[in-house]
């Protein structure tokens, strides 16, 4: 792009050399400041100018790793398997495209065929060299040794394709990739060229494709050869186009791993490219910026300054920082809808354009923005934007104090002169606000925006305003102030628009951190509640007994707890903080009481819904190969019908035992019918939610309605699941041992279990070695102690209660495994039957990875592991399929009825 607004007496050329970024620099420590010249301090003519870097710039790796090229190299492979599976699977149109091929070269003339096989032959190995010498005469050894290695790896990856297709591949892809060779009938000709992978990846690792005329070359030559091939016959259509795959997906891994050369500019090629654009600068600081995730593309920012005039602020864009955050922006795109992202990635040129286009846009606009005077390209791989100096500081670095109200208004006033224009910030965070000297608000990281925006997206940075203004000032006056210079209208309007998806990255994080703190005041004042009360009842018995010393009396230990339970509900009252966006909402609604708060949908598809989609098709895929070996005519027809109703009969207590199993956890009476119908209406629920989700909501929900505190509620079905999952381990530990032991006198443990028990403790010593994963745990469990312990402590003193729960899970446990030894019994014989403990070990591990799958119900998932479980056991095939799918009728599907009309039947009563 042409150098803009610079000053004619400042123009001075230099030479190309200093244009391009200077790779032999970019390991070498920025160079210091020198003292400032003599004089006026202007240069002479004669004299060569001094490249001086002032601030610690930071050393530059000599490779960096693309996720360009690694996007590259998953398009490749995807790509094979589309071609392997084409190949495999439609064997009728590859036959009949050879076919069409050979029909259509075999008219071509002998002389023709010869010439272009022989110019073929020797440019093939010509260009390479060739392109090497070039290189080499240009320095740039290191593409050569990435390509050369790409070629090995390439030659690798060739002959070990051409082994597996004439060894292990099925027909299908053998008849598709080979044919006769037309020199002896019966050899086949090879599945990938030898020599022609290897050239494809060395030329794509040396990075042909930046040069259009050897990328010519190299194309003509590439169908020359694969023409003169596929007319003589030593090929296939398919065998070409996976020969052109390979070399390229190989040529992008090798460049992935390795990493390719750093060609980001230095300080010194800063200082050059400024001088090619007609200023003259003595020295340049880097301007260190806030590490945030989404930030990592705005580029390197340069404080200049020069001989005469005022100083620049210059930004320094290249590849690899354009290229941060690539894959977040993709999964963006992927899963919100497409008025609320933006494009994943842009070329240098587009960048530059759209930033240099909203900077000019902005200041037409009547917004303060940093000035654009001058762009200019760094070489091939860097561009440079540089703007008037503003001096000032962000808003997130200004405390609380120093920002009035007039500052907070004169923010929302510059917001409001880009959206009379259309124009969409999208990046609104606090550093991204800066106020100068004289207090004047300015719009920078304009690079995001965009020109003629939709409603939506001007309403999402009236909505990431207004949480940004809030985490400095709070929620009222940041509401305020959007209200003074808006009006109360346009600030509703962005009510939907108030969602942490609609929200930058760094925000996100923010309220995030905001919120693990919110929750530990309220656990410490909930644990100093419980603190205190027991306390003062410690003193309060202390001095009964010294006065009086007999008996406590039951109903003043019931006072007492009811008493302290009350304190503690009293505690997490007082400590319980609404979330920020909570707080913009009701200032809004309080202003606006008829304002939209219904959350717009901007996602496409939640990630949840895509893993159990994915899920689930394994599983489905799993199920099916194992169900088309079957013949379901007899097999029903020879079943044993009294097993199947006696696995509808476990099937159905086992719901009376859920209930136990609840019940036995919560102090307050809860009726024993309806929670029966809750469970009940579990089956409905667990279809639409993960299995470990679903359950937990409609049991809390349940007790809420019961007449139990939420707070309890909670607690109470925490209890039931740390119960649960203890006794799960237990009984899995023990049946295990048992099937162990079963078949041998001695009473020693099988290796399954031995090394199940292993690779537990291994994961259990890598979680707490790792910081990450150690805080991980200890905070869920400082908050499982923190609600669930405290309600386990009043469950321990009622016995009945504490049986009563125990009891219900192990009938639970023992149902379902009833229920699928029946199912097994019914489609088998004396022969195929399992022992008990058998039975248990497989469906205790298929529930457990079941209650972790994100699928609805664990549906794929567990019948994958049942029917897996029961045929390393010892099950036949044709035997555990249909008992598995049986077992996951009576226990899932069919229970989706009368689990809907109780799940309706207790909303209408309010206990839901």
């Amino acid at each position: 792009m042409k150098q803009q607004g610079v000053r004619p007496e400042d123009a001075e050329s230099t030479s190309d050399a200093s244009s391009r970024p200077d790779t032999a620099d970019a390991n070498e420590k920025p160079v210091t400041k020198a003292d400032p010249p003599s004089g006026k301090g202007a240069a002479r003519a004669d004299e060569a100018p001094i490249d001086e870097v002032e601030g610690d710039e930071p050393l530059l790796p000599a490779r960096v790793h693309r996720p360009s090229d690694l996007m590259r190299l998953l398009v490749g492979v995807l790509a094979i398997v589309v071609l392997i599976a084409i190949a495999a699977f439609a064997h009728g149109t590859t036959s009949g495209l050879e076919q069409d091929i050979n029909k259509g070269t075999g008219q071509a003339p002998d002389l023709l065929i010869k010439i272009a096989g022989l110019a073929s032959s020797i440019a093939i190995l010509l260009v390479p060299v060739a392109f090497a010498i070039e290189r080499l005469i240009k320095r740039d050894g290191l593409r050569i040794a990435d390509g050369v290695l790409a070629a090995v790896l390439a030659h690798g990856v060739t002959l070990a394709t051409d082994l597996w297709v004439a060894r292990a591949a099925p027909d299908s892809i053998q008849d598709a990739l080979t044919q006769p060779s037309p020199g002896d009938i019966n050899a086949l000709t090879d599945p990938v060229h030898g020599y022609l992978a290897p050239v494809i990846a060395y030329m794509t690792a040396v990075g042909m494709s930046r040069r259009p005329r050897w990328r010519a070359v190299l194309w003509i030559v590439l169908l020359l050869d694969a023409f003169s091939m596929l007319v003589t016959g030593y090929t296939t259509p398919f065998s070409i186009i996976l020969t052109v795959l390979i070399g390229w997906t190989v040529a992008y891994g090798t460049l992935y791993a390795v990493g390719s050369p750093n060609v980001r500019p230095t300080g010194r090629t800063l200082m050059a490219g400024l001088r090619t654009v007609g200023f003259h600068p003595v020295s340049a600081s880097r301007e260190e910026t806030p590490d945030a995730a989404d930030n990592g593309d705005r580029g390197r920012r340069y404080f200049v300054t020069l001989e005469t005039g005022p100083p620049l602020d210059v930004t320094v864009v290249d590849r690899e920082q354009q290229a941060q955050g690539f894959f977040y922006r993709v999964w963006r795109n992927l899963t919100l809808r497409g008025f609320a992202t933006r494009r994943s990635l842009q070329s240098l040129r587009q960048a530059l354009e759209q930033e240099a286009l909203l900077a000019y846009a902005a200041i037409a606009a009547g917004a303060n923005a940093p000035k654009l005077i001058a762009t200019s390209e760094l070489g091939p791989d860097a561009v440079m934007l540089v703007y008037e100096h503003t001096g000032g500081h962000t808003l997130d670095s200004l405390a609380e104090e120093e920002i009035s109200d007039e500052l907070l208004r004169s923010t929302w006033h510059q917001v409001r002169a880009l959206q009379s224009r259309r124009i969409a910030h999208r990046r609104l965070a606090g550093d991204a606000i800066l106020v100068d000297r004289s207090g004047t608000v300015i719009l920078t990281d304009l690079r995001g925006g965009e020109i003629a925006a939709g409603d939506l997206l001007l309403r999402m940075d009236v909505a990431q305003l207004m949480t940004t203004l809030a985490l400095q000032v709070g929620a009222e006056r940041a509401v305020a102030s959007a209200v003074a210079v808006l009006g109360p209208d346009a600030v509703a309007d962005c009510l939907p628009m108030l969602q942490p998806i609609a929200l930058t990255r760094s925000t996100r994080a923010t309220l995030r951190r905001l919120a693990r703190e919110r929750a530990e005041r309220e656990r410490e004042a909930v644990l100093e509640a419980s603190r205190q009360s027991k306390q003062a009842r410690a003193g309060a018995a202390a001095e009964d007994s010294a006065v009086v010393p007999a008996k406590p009396d039951k109903k003043a230990v019931r006072a007492q707890t009811r008493a302290e339970k009350r304190a503690m509900d009293e505690a997490v009252e007082e400590a319980r903080e609404d979330d920020l966006l909570t707080q913009i909402r009701h200032e809004v609604l309080r202003i606006r009481p008829q304002a939209p708060v219904e959350p717009a949908r901007l996602e496409r598809v939640r990630p949840r819904t895509l893993i159990s989609f994915i899920a689930g098709a394994i599983g489905a895929y799993f199920l099916l190969t194992q169900l088309t070996h079957i013949e379901f005519g007899p097999l029903v027809a020879n079943a044993e019908w009294g097993w199947v109703i006696a696995a509808v009969l476990f099937s159905a207590l086992s719901y009376v035992a859920a209930a136990m199993s609840l019940l036995g956890f919560v102090p307050e009476r809860v009726p024993f019918p309806r929670t029966v119908a809750a469970q009940v209406a579990g089956s409905f629920v667990k279809i639409v939610a993960p299995a470990a989700v679903g359950g937990v909501a409609l049991n809390t929900r349940f007790l809420q309605r019961a007449g139990v505190r939420p707070g309890l509620a909670v607690a109470s079905v925490g209890a039931s699941q740390l119960f649960g999952l203890g006794c799960h381990i237990l009984m899995l530990l023990a049946f295990g041992y048992l099937t162990g032991t079963e078949k041998t006198p001695s009473l020693s443990p099988s290796r399954t279990v031995i090394a199940g028990l292993l690779t537990v403790a291994v994961l259990v010593l890598v979680a707490t070695s790792v910081p990450f994963m150690r805080k991980f745990v200890v905070t869920r469990v400082r908050s499982l102690f923190a609600g669930v312990v405290p309600r386990m402590l009043d469950v321990l003193q009622r016995p009945q209660k504490l049986v009563t729960g125990i009891g219900g899970m192990l009938l639970l446990t023992a149902c379902f495994v009833m229920c699928l030894d029946a199912s097994i019994r019914a489609f088998g014989d004396e022969t195929t039957s399992l022992s008990i403990a058998s039975v248990a070990v497989v469906f205790l591990a298929g529930n457990a990875l079941g209650s972790a799958a994100p699928t609805p119900g664990g549906v794929g998932a567990v019948e994958a592991t049942l029917t897996v479980g029961l045929i390393a056991v010892g099950l036949p095939s044709e035997v555990a399929a249909p008992a598995v799918l049986l077992f996951r009728l009576l226990t899932l599907w069919l229970p989706v009825l009368p689990g809907w009309l109780a799940f309706n039947h207790l909303t209408r009563k309010g206990a839901l």
